[in-house]
């Protein structure tokens, strides 16, 4: 008889097309396990309430976890990795971490750090190893480029990664962060010269920030590529009047980390801007329509919606916060609610998107010739009934 969990985490899913290990719909994210980045704005979590965090996932049916060699500098995959490793765990997760960064990158005693970052082979052979260190276990489920370098050939990059997965040392490719033109040429060249491609795209998504709509998205459904999503409640911006007046009185605020050009995160401030406050009451009103109590929630599931083989990343502050965002999988958004939504903050998908159309779509300068009925894409996976 199969083992049920007690919520619909555990109703698993195939990761990608290309990659049949099967995860939870939702990856638990742990950038906030540590305290290295209060600084700039960034959450921060203990590991007494990290290990909290970790055990309500685990036990609510969650087994896909997404870290970086960087986060808390280094300080997530040590407690993941002691988590794991105490409760015994290990094989029955996909763990996900990422190089690019230095992986010692607030390490004062290591003098030269140019030869520990980047997409270089260097570069990526010193992070795994130290990653596999901190994570205490000898393979790695998802490996992440974490971010193009913007020099690094993709010959390189590609014949490097391919060398870690023959070695066992990582089962599975992922990219992050990249142009959609770099990860088809990359995986080109993979799937020409007997490579590993990668099987997963993770980027920055919301109700808030669509940007992936122009060219990630549609690269993703056309070329059999997952996407892990992060950000997916604006960095913590979504949330209602009732709620951010709490935070205000009680003093607890919110996330006030911005990132600028370049990938520079610096402190900003943890309030919702006019234009946030307009997509957090559009939320509520389809909150009430689904009956659910969480605007997150609402969020969280609008980006389930969007394409097929997604994974929201999603964190919290706390256990209740991590239950709040599981309440996704029950909601299930009709093309008038998504539409809803996609109105209240202007979006321009910009040339040639605005000229061509819609992937899976004919464009309407054709139509004009001739009538042509459109084969469906492949659609997300819904939510189980109750």
């Amino acid at each position: 008889m199969a083992n049920t969990a007690p919520t619909k985490l555990g109703r698993y899913r195939q990761l990608a097309p290309r990659a049949a290990v099967h995860v939870s719909p939702l990856a638990l994210g742990a950038m906030s396990f540590g305290d290295k980045h209060v600084g700039i704005g960034a959450p921060a979590m203990d590991k007494e309430s990290a290990f909290k965090l970790l055990d309500t996932f685990f036990d609510a049916g969650g087994n896909h976890i997404d870290t970086a060699n960087s986060y808390q500098d280094g300080n997530s995959e040590r407690v993941i990795g002691e988590w794991a490793e105490t409760r015994g765990y290990r094989d029955q997760l996909v763990i996900a971490t990422k190089y690019t960064f230095p992986s010692d990158g607030a390490d004062d005693t290591i003098k030269r750090k140019e030869l520990l970052l980047g997409n270089n082979v260097k570069s990526m052979r010193l992070s795994l190893q130290a990653s596999l260190v901190k994570l205490r276990t000898t393979y790695i489920d998802v490996f992440y480029v974490h971010f193009w370098d913007l020099h690094t050939s993709v010959e390189e990059m590609m014949d490097g990664l391919h060398n870690l997965v023959v070695a066992g040392k990582v089962l599975y490719l992922g990219i992050s962060d990249s142009p959609a033109w770099l990860v088809v040429k990359a995986n080109e060249y993979a799937k020409a010269n007997g490579k590993t491609p990668f099987v997963i795209f993770q980027g920055a998504y919301s109700v808030l920030q669509r940007d992936l709509e122009r060219e990630i998205i549609p690269m993703c459904k056309h070329e059999g590529i997952a996407l892990a999503l992060f950000r997916v409640v604006g960095g913590g911006r979504i949330r209602s009047d009732a709620e951010e007046e709490r935070r205000r009185v009680t003093g607890e605020n919110g996330r006030a980390i911005q990132y600028k050009a370049g990938g520079a995160m610096t402190p900003g401030s943890w309030e919702r801007t006019e234009s946030e406050k307009a997509m957090c009451t559009a939320l509520e009103i389809i909150a009430a329509q689904v009956g659910v109590k969480h605007i997150t929630a609402v969020a969280i599931a609008y980006a389930l919606h969007k394409a097929p083989f997604v994974y929201p990343i999603i964190g919290g502050r706390n256990v209740e916060q991590l239950v709040a965002n599981i309440e996704a999988l029950d909601i299930s958004l009709n093309e008038e609610q998504m539409s809803y939504i996609d109105g209240i903050l202007p979006f321009e998908a910009g040339f040639p998107n605005n000229f061509i159309g819609e992937y899976g779509e004919y464009p309407a300068i054709l139509a004009r010739y001739s009538t042509f009925d459109s084969q469906p894409l492949l659609r997300p996976v819904g939510p189980a009934p109750k």
